[in-house]
């Protein structure tokens, strides 16, 4: 059996999601890829020739051995959902998704991984793809105490254009594709996911919950961006400053989803949007590198509409809407050193063959 499980890039909402505020994720024609069948041991032998490693464990035994250790997570995820395995299974994982770069590879992975069990196990079980990507969220952030937010395992489990709410309820609605293309670009940069986003969520939290202290009816839904002023005396000025970014770039968010619903969407505004939304990562949340910006810089000139860098930043991918120009502007991008990869969206988490 085959699962093939697209990656994603953030439009709107970055770094927004983990405080509890919506997001608009889009799923990208780049894929992970599970290839596997059912052995007749109890052992799980996991081949993973991009990285030119091999992970092997049994069923009888799914104590974690290291960190992050989502294939026996996923597993666990299953088990308490009633499913059971009598038998291991052999799998290949491959991905043509930049690693560790914004674009959901690991998350694209652990999706795959739930639809794969959800088929591999004694009595196989069709669930649908908000339920695939809840189990996700749970083997891949809540079981390991991550502080990412839920938009990974959402938007490339169920794919297309989505709207997602994680507050007070999890909803989520399909939008209008955007037509055209994307163009995605890797700087080739490392970065360090896990601090970046501890940084940038545990500050705001700090924020919020500050002035929870003294206002209990404060929220980041519903603040006004006019009313922030009014917390002078409780933040200091580098505070202020992530709590205008932040209610911002939830204004920011919410002007795009009503372009995107509207009847006659104005995709030159949702272009401006993007680079919006991108000042205020780069300036207030300083997520950006100089290299980040050269290739936005070097896309923008060329013609395409906006652009933003794409997951937690320090370093990884940037995308440009460009949906009349897509290879110049790739070839722009690739002039000032990065890889440039044409992407448009796709449908999510599927089996391409089962046998």
């Amino acid at each position: 059996m085959t699962i093939q499980t697209p990656g994603r890039i953030c439009l709107f909402g970055e770094h927004q999601d983990y405080l509890g505020l919506p997001v608009i994720p889009m799923a990208i024609s780049l894929n992970s890829q599970i290839i596997g069948e059912r052995s007749k041991r109890k052992e799980v032998i996991i081949n993973k020739p991009d990285l030119n490693e091999m992970e092997s464990f049994s069923l009888d035994d799914l104590s974690y051995t290291h960190q992050r250790d989502y294939f026996k997570s996923g597993i666990k995820a299953c088990q308490d959902e009633g499913l059971t395995f009598s038998q291991g299974f052999e799998v290949e994982v491959t991905s043509n998704i930049p690693l560790q770069a914004g674009c959901s590879s690991s998350s694209s992975i652990m999706v795959g991984w739930i639809h794969f069990l959800s088929q591999m196990a004694d009595e196989p079980i069709d669930w649908q793809p908000d339920k695939i990507a809840q189990l996700a969220y749970k083997a891949e952030v809540v079981e390991f105490g991550e502080p990412g937010g839920m938009m990974d395992q959402y938007s490339t489990a169920m794919g297309g254009l989505i709207y997602l709410e994680s507050e007070p309820n999890i909803t989520l609605s399909s939008l209008k594709p955007i037509p055209g293309a994307f163009v995605l670009g890797d700087s080739l940069e490392q970065k360090n996911t896990l601090d970046i986003l501890q940084r940038c969520k545990d500050n705001r939290l700090d924020i919020s919950n500050k002035l929870k202290n003294d206002n209990p009816g404060f929220s980041l839904h519903s603040i006004k961006i006019t009313d922030i002023v009014n917390f002078t005396k409780f933040l200091t000025e580098n505070e202020m400053e992530l709590l205008r970014g932040t209610v911002k770039n939830r204004d920011i968010l919410r002007e795009a989803l009503s372009v995107l619903q509207s009847g006659n969407p104005d995709y030159e505004l949702i272009g401006n949007l993007l680079t919006d939304h991108h000042a205020v990562l780069r300036d207030i949340l300083k997520v950006s590198t100089p290299k980040i910006e050269a290739m936005l810089e070097a896309a923008l000139k060329t013609g395409a509409l906006g652009g933003k860098i794409n997951g937690s930043g320090g370093g990884g991918c940037m995308f440009a809407y460009a949906p009349e120009n897509p290879d110049a502007v790739a070839e722009a991008i690739e002039k000032v050193g990065g890889e440039a990869t044409i992407i448009r969206q796709v449908e999510g988490t599927k089996i391409v063959f089962l046998k």
